[in-house]
């Protein structure tokens, strides 16, 4: 579950990386609440997430998300390079993650 929150939170993080552009430097009201609560949110929910996730793995896998869909949605809206380059470096992020996930053990329960 607590993977599941993280990549919500880096879902977040996507949305106040792009509101930061529409914000058009904090100048227009609605874009700069919209990222204003994205940022609340998403912090809020990686700190949800590194109650039962090594911080260290939390912390890496919610830039990556952020980075990975933030450099997408710059291809997609704002006409961003999408060079070969590019999108295998985005490719070697999203197999960090990956790698990330798979290299995190569940924790051990007592009993």
């Amino acid at each position: 579950m607590n993977w599941m929150i993280l990549v919500l939170a880096g879902l977040f993080e996507i949305g106040w990386a792009i509101g930061l552009k529409y914000t058009e430097g904090f100048t227009r009201l609605w874009p700069t609440l919209g990222t204003v609560a994205s940022m609340a949110i998403s912090v809020g929910l990686l700190g949800v997430a590194m109650k039962s996730l090594p911080l260290g793995t939390a912390y890496a896998v919610w830039v990556g998300v952020g980075a990975v869909g933030t450099a997408i949605l710059g291809i997609v809206l704002l006409g961003e390079p999408a060079n070969p380059g590019r999108l295998v470096s985005l490719g070697l992020i999203v197999a960090g993650i990956v790698g990330l996930k798979l290299a995190t053990a569940a924790p051990a329960v007592a009993g």
